[in-house]
Order: structure tokens, then sequence, then C-alpha cells
């Protein structure tokens, strides 16, 4: 079969989701900066840990045996851990990147009157409900659990208010008051 009607790799890469190609990995918003939770950090480093040391060594060897099988255009062990290797390399390089750029920020040793990074703030809405939101960083956020990034509307919105502050939140829905009601700096929990 001619070379010109087979696929080949061209070595490049796609962008991590939320990474722009040839944009700096480490950044939000221009300009911003990538605070994280000693816990956010941890978590990413492990996540890196994991990737380096046990599972690329593992595929590593997965394709070393497949290539001393012969022919690798039909072999999948051979396509799939090739593959494979390129997602945990581009993975590796885009957690590599967040953690170089990282300022790690533990809420615990926050003292402040107002709503900063790391803040767990218990607000009342329009309709006397309350909810909890702890502020963290872009790579920690988690609906479930209330944890919004600070460059997130909600972050944003409530940042530097104080306790009995109304602020306003712009939704999809529309805009939402939501009332300051306490203001806690603690470690982030699992």
């Amino acid at each position: 079969m001619s070379k010109a009607f087979t696929k080949e790799d061209d070595g490049e890469l796609e962008a991590e989701p939320g990474e722009e190609a040839g944009a700096e990995a480490g950044a939000g918003p221009a300009g911003t900066r990538n605070y994280m939770t000693p816990k956010g950090a941890d978590r990413l480093r492990a996540e890196l840990h994991e990737l380096l040391h046990v599972e690329r060594p593992k595929v590593v060897e997965t394709v070393a045996w497949a290539a001393s099988n012969g022919d690798r255009s039909e072999n999948a062990d051979y396509i799939y851990g090739k593959r494979r290797l390129r997602e945990i390399d581009r993975r590796a390089r885009f957690l590599s990147r967040r953690l170089d750029s990282a300022q790690v920020v533990d809420p615990a040793a926050q003292v402040s009157d107002r709503v900063l990074f790391g803040a767990t703030v218990t607000v009342l809405d329009g309709d006397g409900r309350e909810r909890v939101y702890q502020i963290v960083g872009i790579d920690e956020t988690d609906a479930k659990r209330g944890r919004v990034s600070w460059i997130s509307p909600v972050g944003k919105s409530l940042l530097q208010a104080k306790v009995g502050d109304v602020v306003l939140l712009k939704t999809p829905k529309g805009e939402e008051e939501l009332e300051v009601g306490g203001i806690e700096y603690k470690p982030i929990d699992d």
C-alpha cells in the first residue's frame, strides 16, 4: 500500500480541555493568578505522580511487548498503547504547568472580615434559603459540594463582601440577590 493512504501521527497533540492550543496552560483568564488550596495542589501532585510513576510505566511495558510482536500496523495493543501514552503525556504536561503556575493559599491562614480566596461563605438567597459556598481554585470546583471557583460568577460576586452585604449574582436566568450571612476561613475538607 502506498504511504499516501496511511495515517501517520505528526506528533501534534490536542489541547487539554479548558486549554487553548499554544496558550499558557496555567492561566485562567489573561492576567489572573492560578490560586489553589493546599488540598487542591496535593490532589494535582498525586494525579501527576500516579500518571508518571504507575500508569505510564505499565503502558510503556505493554507497548514494548506489542512492538516486539512484529507488524505494528494492525497491532491494537501497540496502536492504543501509543495513543494512551500521548494522552498521559499531554495530561502530565498540563498538570505540571498548572502546578508550576500555582499560588497556594491556605484558607485556614486567612484572617479577614471580607470574603477572600478560601473563604467558606454562608448566604441567604431571595427565597430565604441558606447556601454555603467555598471559594476555591479553578482546578478544585465541585458544584455538588458547594465549591466554586474564585473567577466564577458566584465567586466574583462574593469576593470582598462582608457579613450583612447584599451582592448581586448575574446568572443566565437573571439577576439574584444574595445576602452574606457568615464568613469562615477553615481548611477545605475532602
